[in-house]
């Protein structure tokens, strides 16, 4: 049976953590020191290397890690829901993190696959913060992943029809 955890549970200062710097600071940071080490124009594209193998690739892949080691960690600290027997359901979610961030990574080196986690990324995204949305978030960590979801859609939209 599905026992839901206290809503006003504290936030992951974890998983804050480490979304704001995936999401945001090392994106900037590899954006910025590839323009100074190779004195590339500071583009969107050039951005949006960046972003899709942070934003996309390390923080899925590191997600899908960490609900396949770990399930019950997103399970309470986002959903707020403490149910073992949701585990192999939240392992199927991280198997597939696991393989939009392996692409989202790969994309560093094969700059032809940007397109492609562009486009399944800012779905998957779009739809995950679409669902934290309408079930209205349980607290800062749900409410979180809400807005980075949604930000990260926005950029890779941006990204994929610009480059289309």
């Amino acid at each position: 049976m599905k026992k839901v955890i206290d809503q006003k549970s504290k936030p992951s200062l974890f998983y804050i953590i480490s979304v704001s710097l995936l999401t945001f600071v090392v994106p900037i940071i590899g954006f910025v020191a590839e323009h100074f080490v190779s004195d590339k124009a500071l583009t969107f594209a050039l951005f949006g290397k960046w972003f899709i193998f942070s934003a996309v690739g390390l923080r899925l892949f590191l997600a899908g890690l960490k609900q396949v080691k770990q399930p019950s960690f997103t399970l309470k600290q986002i959903f707020h829901i403490d149910s073992p027997e949701s585990f192999p359901i939240l392992r199927e979610l991280g198997f597939a993190n696991l393989c939009f961030g392996l692409v989202g990574i790969i994309s560093l080196f094969l700059p032809e696959w940007r397109i492609v986690s562009a486009f399944a990324s800012g779905l998957y995204y779009g739809l995950a913060g679409l669902q934290h949305g309408l079930k209205k978030p349980a607290g800062v960590n749900e409410s979180f992943a809400l807005w980075t979801d949604m930000g990260i859609f926005v950029l890779l939209l941006i990204y994929f029809i610009s480059m289309v």
